[in-house]
């Protein structure tokens, strides 16, 4: 259960860290860099990983259940729509506020989704649990309200350095209806690993290739509706001609380590949520997201996001991010009793 609790920390982590590349693309704007991100992050990258490393690739996939595809394959596309919409929401409220809102909905949610497929845990359990899971709640609010504060003191003293920045309400609404459709990803998670694990097993496979097993049908899924959108924006927005670059290389090297690294957390997290057993797709998605958040929010801040933001913004930032932590470690704690 230690391993599991570590992995899925290392894997939000990772998740927090890997649209940092993006501040230092150059001639690109949203729609060359997010298009590219999400071609890489849900077509190519998976396609090579689980072609590459799984035994009995195609046996596996083109004997499982079709109920069992068509619940994943459902579930992610709700998913891939909440990431993308997500990654709108940066461009209105920045990196922090944008990954501690739209991740500390699907905490809430998602965490809450696997109880609906497993079945509840012991009384006990179940108590300290939705426990922690209030305290984040209470953090995820303050964050918000950080991100309003620092809006409306910024246009009042002239500070705000993103003037094509968009709405923060905007930005918000954006974001947790995004949380919400990303809570996807832990139903078809929950759904899948089961089949997948024993079919993987079965052909000899170790232990944490199920978690490559799983994120192949999600990803694809999911990239489905990113693919559809960002064709339709590049072609409204005329952002094509953007791709021819002198900087093109050095973008695409950038998108690609955003892509592994978004690949790679998701497939660790899935690998974490098995070691921490049978509350581990609540647990492990609880603790993966939270880790998440809270290092997007100080990667934030050592970018300079919040340096005009006001004493009261940032304090409001603070406490919502020690919640999340301390939400947390109610919820590993909770796992932890018989």
């Amino acid at each position: 259960m230690t391993e599991g609790m570590f992995l899925a920390i290392f894997a939000g982590l990772m998740l927090g860290l890997y649209a940092l590349p993006e501040k230092f693309t150059k001639d690109f704007k949203y729609e060359n860099t997010w298009s590219l991100f999400f071609l890489l992050t849900m077509f190519v990258v998976p396609i090579i990983a689980s072609a590459s490393l799984i035994t009995g690739f195609s046996e596996i996939f083109l004997n499982m259940p079709t109920e069992i595809l068509v619940k994943m394959a459902l579930a992610s596309f709700l998913w891939g729509t909440g990431v993308m919409m997500w990654g709108k929401a940066i461009n209105h409220i920045g990196l922090s506020l944008g990954f501690s809102l739209f991740i500390g909905t699907i905490i809430l949610v998602g965490s809450l989704l696997p109880f609906v497929v497993e079945g509840l845990p012991p009384t006990n359990k179940l108590t300290l649990i939705l426990s922690g899971l209030f305290v984040v709640l209470i953090g995820v609010f303050a964050n918000g309200q950080a991100g309003l504060i620092r809006e409306k003191f910024e246009k009042s003293t002239g500070k705000d350095g993103a003037p094509e920045k968009g709405s923060m309400a905007t930005g918000i609404i954006i974001a947790v209806v995004g949380g919400l459709l990303a809570t996807g990803f832990s139903y078809a998670n929950a759904v899948g690993r089961p089949y997948l694990h024993e079919a993987c097993q079965a052909h000899g496979n170790a232990e944490w290739i199920t978690a490559v097993a799983v994120m192949f049908p999600i990803f694809i899924s999911g990239g489905v509706v990113m693919t559809a959108y960002f064709i339709g924006q590049l072609s409204t927005k005329k952002a094509w001609v953007n791709f021819k670059t002198p900087a093109f290389s050095q973008n695409f090297i950038l998108i690609l380590v955003m892509a592994v690294f978004h690949y790679a957390a998701s497939a660790l997290f899935a690998y974490a949520a098995f070691k921490l057993g049978s509350s581990g797709n609540t647990v492990g998605y609880a603790i993966f997201n939270t880790s998440c958040v809270v290092t997007a929010i100080m990667s934030g801040i050592v970018t300079g996001e919040w340096r005009n933001a006001s004493d009261k913004a940032r304090n409001f930032l603070y406490v919502g991010l020690a919640c999340m932590v301390i939400g947390i470690v109610i919820v590993a704690f909770g796992n932890g009793v018989a």
